[in-house]
């Protein structure tokens, strides 16, 4: 009996601490503070060149690791290879709505891969510039 009442009163004790935290709390989530901070903040100053020279070195092989993985073969995970073997192996099976996910997926597979590349030709061109201009200084 001692313990069910216990239970109770840590209940009880829950309930009225989510209400108070609610009754506090429910005003300000509705005040409208989005514009107030939109109005406030301040006008990029510079096309940020500085810092993408920074990362630029870290960008380029995030881009070459996954360009390397979606160009493995059909036992690398990721690849466009095994997503073509997973879709071949659904319609042979007869898993027509499992093959039709699959082959989207591998649309969109294939169109990262044309992306990529094009960042990677993007990125060396970059390169260029920030070895150029002394790190975008």
């Amino acid at each position: 009996m001692r313990n069910a009442n216990f239970r109770g009163r840590r209940v009880a004790a829950a309930a009225l601490a989510a209400t108070a935290v609610l009754t506090v709390t429910a005003p300000s989530a509705f005040a409208d503070s989005a514009p107030a901070a939109a109005a406030t903040a301040k006008p990029p100053a510079s096309d940020g060149a500085k810092g993408v020279c920074k990362r630029e070195s870290k960008a380029e092989k995030h881009v070459d690791r996954a360009l390397n993985r979606l160009d493995g073969g059909a036992t690398t995970v990721g690849s466009v290879a095994r997503m073509q073997q997973r879709a071949d192996n659904a319609k042979k099976e007869g898993h027509t709505a499992i093959a039709t996910l699959l082959d989207h997926k591998l649309t969109y597979r294939k169109g990262l891969v044309t992306t990529l590349q094009q960042r990677q030709r993007d990125l060396k061109d970059v390169a260029a510039w920030c070895s150029s201009h002394n790190g975008g200084k």
